[in-house]
């Protein structure tokens, strides 16, 4: 049984495949949530701004069969349109992403992406893994594509990843337009993520261009 909180068809906003139209799967929950109705401020990584509770969402339900739930996240795409890429999302996806749905979306000319906190083993399969860590822990996935960290955490330091087997590092700025007052920072963090990259080549900067956009 899959549980997907939303599904949609859009561009990737963020990292290295900015840009790139999508289709987006966002499985319900989350390992880093404490259970809590106001996960976004009560979780363990403090800062969510992604709804990932129940199956309400557009285009989303539980589906029993991988190959039914293909079917759903295939309509999506443009008819006729090859390059048909996926990101699995969350919460976490690596909860619930399994060899029967990586097999069934590849059946159907798919790329698959995912967009993990790296707490948890993936199946094999994925094509473009992309790390974003939440909390302090060690990860258990340390290396792939591209390594995201939203940045500042004060538990967090960015030298702690350098060392790990991914292609491009990117920071991006804490969107703090959904954060209580008490948890915004005084100092823009855009101009602080822009100050590290500067000082610190081996960051690049990602922004979230889907919410400049205005689009999913």
């Amino acid at each position: 049984m899959y549980s997907i909180k939303e599904a949609f068809y859009s561009l990737q906003g963020e990292g290295a495949q900015a840009g790139r139209p999508s289709i987006f799967c966002r499985f319900s929950g989350c390992n880093l949530w404490n259970g809590k109705e106001t996960h976004r401020f009560d979780s363990l990584c403090q800062f969510c701004d992604t709804d990932f509770i129940g199956v309400d969402g557009q285009n989303g339900g539980k589906f029993k069969q991988a190959k039914t739930l293909a079917l759903h996240l295939d309509a999506l795409w443009p008819n006729d349109q090859s390059d048909k890429y996926v990101v699995f999302t969350g919460g976490e996806p690596a909860l619930q992403l399994d060899a029967a749905l990586i097999l069934a979306m590849k059946e159907m000319g798919y790329v698959i992406g995912i967009e993990t906190n790296g707490t948890k083993p993936l199946p094999d399969g994925i094509d473009w893994i992309c790390v974003s860590p939440k909390t302090a822990d060690e990860l258990v996935i340390q290396q792939g594509h591209e390594l995201k960290l939203v940045y500042p955490q004060s538990h967090l330091n960015p030298n702690k990843y350098t060392h790990l087997d991914f292609d491009t590092f990117y920071l991006q700025p804490m969107d703090q337009s959904h954060l209580p007052k008490d948890r915004i920072s005084p100092e823009s963090t855009l101009k602080q993520t822009l100050n590290y990259c500067l000082a610190n080549p081996k960051w690049r900067l990602s922004l979230q261009t889907h919410k400049i956009l205005e689009i999913d």
